[in-house]
């Protein structure tokens, strides 16, 4: 099973959705608020956990300061329009059997998703 790792900036209403429905998941913001991107990155390493955040800092620590890679990141690229909006949108991303986040830096948007291999990275 997918276990995700939720950055600070995702709404508690996304990550008791994402519970409700069953899924592994960390929070930030409920466990260790305040601590540094490249200490999420670590955590998410640690724990095999995809870090699901709205900080697009996380393509600079991978692709710039060559930080070790997580299993995944999905990076949400919109403003959300609810508290629940990220966690909805994570959802209908998980029943998309063609989509995988597992080893990929994804970049999402309300139009497109566009992914990048993580594993020369690791």
């Amino acid at each position: 099973m997918i276990r995700f790792l939720l950055d600070e900036n995702v709404p508690l209403a996304s990550i008791h959705l994402l519970r409700q429905a069953g899924w592994d998941v960390a929070a930030i913001i409920e466990d260790s608020p305040g601590v540094s991107d490249a200490e999420v990155m670590a955590r998410a390493r640690r724990e095999q956990r995809i870090i699901v955040t709205f900080d697009r800092d996380y393509g600079e620590l991978l692709y710039r300061r060559r930080l070790p890679a997580p299993p995944g990141i999905l990076y949400l690229r919109f403003a959300p329009l609810t508290p629940e909006d990220a966690g909805e949108y994570l959802l209908r991303l998980l029943n998309n059997s063609s989509i995988v986040l597992d080893g990929h830096f994804t970049v999402a948007d309300r139009s497109q998703l566009r992914q990048r291999s993580l594993r020369p990275l690791s």
